[in-house]
């Protein structure tokens, strides 16, 4: 049993004396992991950290086997672990999909949002509205995506304010009545409109936070979401109160 395709990897952890096991994000085969032969060794060192773009070779003698991977460099996004906040928003993207992909299921939409999310790591000021984009993929790609096109109650389109903890679906001022203060808040940013503050996608990613914690977490078991994502946030709080 063997493929070949470029990953994103997503994990490291020691194997063994001179091994490592390796999880990769990749379009055909999902989240996959594998045994790489010499994976502390000076050459590969630097080649094997997260958010790396490889071209990897999986084989294995069974399907159900772990399996080992051979790896060669494509990109290396070994700059952003001079910068906190990219790295910070690095470390939440590895960690969600970890937490939320099954093993071996493809997601080609979402690796590829992923592959173009990571090939932003370093611009600052597009990070977190591409992030929160991000977020609302894999939300989708995970069946918890959000219904932000009309009001659930009413059916119109404007005044969109509310999006509904229940079922993720936008509703209007006229919509919610007396049920606005259970509402979560519809930032114009969660339907691509207006320009984004860092205050703007902070406050979306409250709402995309809800979902994550209380629908999706939820199906897996209620494991708690990765602390990364909490830590990429307080870095956006961070530089909001630098201004």
């Amino acid at each position: 049993m063997d493929w070949r395709e470029d990953g994103i990897i997503l994990a490291i952890r020691k194997h063994g004396e001179t091994s490592v096991i390796a999880e990769l994000f990749t379009e055909s085969h999902g989240r996959h992991a594998g045994v790489i032969r010499g994976g502390v060794s000076r050459k590969l060192t630097p080649i094997l950290q997260p958010g790396a773009q490889v071209d990897a070779t999986w084989r294995a003698r069974l399907s159900e086997h772990i399996g080992s991977f051979t790896v060669e460099p494509v990109r290396s996004r070994a700059a952003v672990f001079s910068d906190r906040f990219a790295l910070a928003g690095l470390n939440a993207v590895t960690a969600l999909l970890i937490f939320a992909l099954p093993e071996r299921e493809a997601h080609p939409p979402l690796y590829r949002r992923t592959r173009d999310l990571l090939d932003l790591l370093g611009q600052d000021d597009l990070w977190p509205l591409a992030y929160l984009q991000w977020e609302m993929a894999l939300l989708e790609e995970t069946g918890f995506g959000l219904d932000l096109s009309r009001c659930a109650a009413t059916g119109q389109t404007e005044n969109l304010v509310y999006v509904s903890p229940k079922t993720g679906r936008a509703v209007s001022r006229d919509g919610a009545g007396e049920w606005a203060d259970r509402m979560l808040p519809l930032v114009p940013c969660l339907r691509g409109e207006g320009d984004a503050s860092d205050a703007d996608v902070l406050a979306a990613l409250g709402t995309t936070g809800w979902f994550i914690e209380n629908k999706l977490a939820a199906s897996l078991g209620n494991r708690p979401p990765p602390e990364a994502r909490g830590r990429f946030l307080d870095a956006i709080s961070r530089r909001i109160a630098r201004g």
